[in-house]
């Protein structure tokens, strides 16, 4: 089951502490001071939401909802800057993964799974546009999602700009690029973007990209599965880092 929350002022609280929800839910017609204060709220901070007939609603749940039901996450989000941080002090070259658009759970909860495996230090995704944590993709992860970080940002954009303040190289993944993922120096701290199979990397996160770079494709088949792609890209990256401490 997804993890829920009902009614105005719970959901209220939630979101006054951070815990932002996936989505919400909101009763068709529902009017007074205390819901439109909460409207107001989920609107400015950019939250999901669903304008639904009660009906729907009684069927989530049979409690007093009071016409507001949330979805919340069952992990709890990360900054990114604390991210960075817990890394340089754990004596570690930061690597994250940027998924820019990555709607569908499961290539999601399989990209947490490589990610994890390769040890990137957190996966930063959109708050919108992007897929749930949620028992299916915490279910594909193999539970990865509870172990890795998860910085969920409104403006990825805003976010990458920041990411290369603190010093990481913006590597974006495209088929277009000449220059070959196994010729890219991954060894440096860097955030590695990865867009959706039918869109790519959106336009405004990739001209931030301080290099782009593809996996090269002998086949007929015009690309690779998302997840696919992670698995190359970052154990690429693991090697090379791990090469370079070798030597």
């Amino acid at each position: 089951m997804e993890n829920i929350i009902y009614g105005i002022h719970p959901v209220a609280e939630a979101i006054s502490e951070g815990n932002m929800p996936e989505k919400v839910l909101l009763q068709k017609g529902l009017k007074g001071g205390n819901f439109s204060a909460l409207f107001r709220e989920i609107r400015d901070k950019d939250i999901p939401y669903q304008v639904v007939p009660v009906e729907k609603l009684n069927k989530v749940t049979r409690s007093n909802h009071q016409g507001v039901v949330a979805y919340v996450s069952r992990v709890i989000y990360w900054k990114v800057e604390n991210v960075i941080t817990r890394a340089w002090d754990s004596g570690e070259t930061p690597l994250l993964l940027i998924l820019d658009g990555i709607t569908d759970v499961r290539n999601f909860g399989a990209i947490a799974r490589t990610a994890e495996c390769a040890g990137v230090h957190a996966l930063v995704v959109a708050q919108k546009n992007s897929a749930a944590v949620n028992a299916v993709s915490i279910k594909t992860s193999a539970g990865a999602l509870t172990r890795i970080p998860v910085c969920k940002e409104n403006n990825l954009p805003e976010t990458i700009s920041f990411l290369k303040e603190c010093g990481l190289k913006i590597i974006a993944t495209t088929d277009r690029s000449k220059q070959k993922i196994y010729d890219a120096d991954l060894r440096c701290p860097a955030a590695i973007i990865l867009g959706s199979e039918d869109k790519g990397i959106s336009k405004a996160c990739l001209k931030l990209a301080d290099i782009e770079v593809a996996i090269p494709m002998e086949g007929k088949t015009g690309s690779l599965n998302v997840s696919v792609a992670a698995g190359i890209v970052l154990f690429e990256a693991l090697r090379k880092r791990r090469f370079s401490k070798e030597f």
